[in-house]
């Protein structure tokens, strides 16, 4: 297993490393067969994101006698409340579900904090000026957390913390899908160290400016979705048309600039077995470059890119969001409870489409968003 530096921390972490979801839901032997299968493949990275208790103290069950050999990214402002998770921003309950964490990890310091879901410029505002950064602060300044890291999905977000000089570590969301990177680009000759500074084209500008960013101020990332929840893996979910690999995807990832880490969201041992054997992978089965290569061939019809040509919405739904979250809950034949928090959190939902078709007569790509608007009505509910 390869060990990459985590841009300015000083952590090494492995390329593979480890969502959360395959210890949610799963008895005690069955988080340490996973812990088992880390240490063996050499993977030491685990994202924590979910706050559920079980899973915490599973895992630091499974964690005795080797705690050393992990980097833990733990997360603040995310908690367990009435049977789920819920994401706050109030300072008590903050320290109560990280105080919650340490003590069912069995450990007195985590490697990364990572400040949960900052997916708007008002809340990275809130955040920044607010208690949860000076808490964030405190626990570095007394060594409880190493570093302090922010998840988001926004590239206007987190470009703003990372310019802030706040944050060391950056989790976020990197997939070809979401980066709308071209068939042709010329991947070697983006990571040759001399071009570095020059723009990555045919590629949203703001996430262009977000990874050349953190590779310039050493704001290590690891990754999340890199299999798109899983859309990327399906020849009938992909937005591509075809499916992409998870050697593909992972090497796309690792690709970017900044990038240290791709949690792998291994909800079986096979799964995390196929993440860890990208490792021994050769070169062309690792190569995305044929595959992106046809894309420009496969229509996008009926497929929505997230390009936000929908809108304006009267009644102020971001059609975007919905339908990613949507596309998410699809893809995994269920509701995460990340993906119903964060539709939870939608200034406006799908329940308020009035069917009006001024979203459809502006999509470029024919994407029926009135059927997808009741679909996902359907399954979030009120």
């Amino acid at each position: 297993m390869k060990l990459r530096e985590l841009g300015r921390t000083g952590l090494k972490v492995s390329e593979i490393g480890m969502g959360c979801e395959g210890f949610v839901d799963q008895p005690y032997e069955q988080v340490k067969a996973f812990v088992d299968r880390m240490e063996e493949g050499g993977v030491n990275c685990i994202d924590l994101y979910t706050p559920d208790p079980n899973v915490r103290s599973n895992l630091g069950k499974a964690l005795e006698g080797r705690r050393e050999k992990f980097v833990l990214q733990a997360h603040l402002c995310t908690i367990w409340k009435d049977g789920q998770y819920k994401r706050t921003r109030d300072l008590e309950e903050v320290k109560e579900g990280f105080t919650d964490q340490l003590r069912r990890l069995k450990t007195d310091h985590v490697e990364i904090g990572m400040i949960h879901y900052v997916d708007s410029l008002e809340d990275w505002e809130k955040v920044k000026d607010g208690d949860v950064m000076k808490y964030a602060h405190s626990l570095k300044q007394e060594g409880t957390i190493g570093c302090i890291g922010m998840s988001s999905h926004n590239p206007e977000a987190a470009l703003a913390a990372v310019n802030s000089g706040l944050i060391d570590v950056l989790m976020f969301s990197v997939n070809p899908c979401y980066d709308l990177l071209p068939a042709n680009e010329d991947v070697e000759s983006l990571w040759d160290e001399k071009n570095y500074e020059k723009p990555l084209v045919n590629m949203d500008p703001d996430r262009q400016a977000l990874y050349e960013t953190c590779q310039r101020l050493g704001v290590g990332i690891t990754v999340m979705k890199a299999f798109g929840g899983g859309d990327l893996l399906s020849a009938e979910l992909s937005p591509a048309g075809k499916a992409l690999t998870p050697y593909q995807c992972i090497h796309y990832a690792l690709t970017r600039p900044a990038v240290a880490s791709v949690m792998a969201g291994a909800r079986t041992l096979e799964d995390l077995k196929v993440s860890i054997a990208y490792e021994e992978a050769d070169e062309e089965e690792k190569d995305y470059a044929a595959a992106f290569a046809s894309l420009p061939k496969i229509s996008w019809k009926g497929h929505c890119m997230y390009c936000g040509h929908c809108a304006p919405c009267p009644k102020g739904i971001d059609v975007a969001s919905v339908t990613k979250f949507l596309n998410l809950a699809v893809a995994q034949g269920e509701v995460p409870e990340t993906v119903r928090e964060h539709y939870a959190l939608l200034p406006h939902t799908a329940q308020e489409c009035v069917g009006c078709g001024a979203c459809e007569k502006r999509c470029p790509f024919d994407v029926p968003v009135i059927e997808n608007m009741k679909r996902a009505a359907e399954i979030f509910g009120d």
